[in-house]
């Protein structure tokens, strides 16, 4: 059985965005050569995420809408963390979104159902992420 890691990097422009890193994470199964076994792709901040969705504009508006609505950036005063930062509202996302994504591996190729892609979820933005990429088979 073979193992491998490797780390994204992420400095979104903005304090919240999705990023489609489907290719991203492919390039990193090619790299690894393992052919069948278990991809797991995870944020390594808790305030930014991995999900696994459809690569639709409409609906990535409709999840920030919703996620605001749940979890209100402001006002900063709601929150009980804030004082030090003002991204409680982060966390909360984060938690809701999900910290990580595994994928099946067959045929050196991720094993999606239609329209599945992987995202990077980021909630308090505007400075250097990783993602954590390991892969386990053969």
């Amino acid at each position: 059985m073979k193992s491998f890691r490797k780390e994204l990097w992420f400095n979104t422009s903005s304090r919240r965005e999705f990023i489609n890193i489907t290719p991203d994470v492919e390039k990193c199964l090619k790299e690894s050569g393992i052919k069948e076994g278990i991809l797991l792709c995870n944020s390594m901040h808790i305030t930014s995420s991995i999900f696994i969705n459809d690569d639709e504009a409409g609906l990535h508006m409709d999840f920030e809408n919703w996620l605001e609505k749940t979890a209100p950036e402001k006002p900063h005063s709601q929150y009980n963390h804030n004082g030090f930062e003002d991204n409680a509202d982060a966390h909360i996302k984060r938690q809701i979104m999900g910290r990580e994504a595994v994928v099946a591996v067959t045929d050196g190729k991720l094993d999606f159902g239609p329209w599945e892609q992987i995202f990077y979820g980021e909630f308090d933005g505007m400075r250097k992420k990783r993602v954590l990429i390991k892969i386990i088979g053969e």
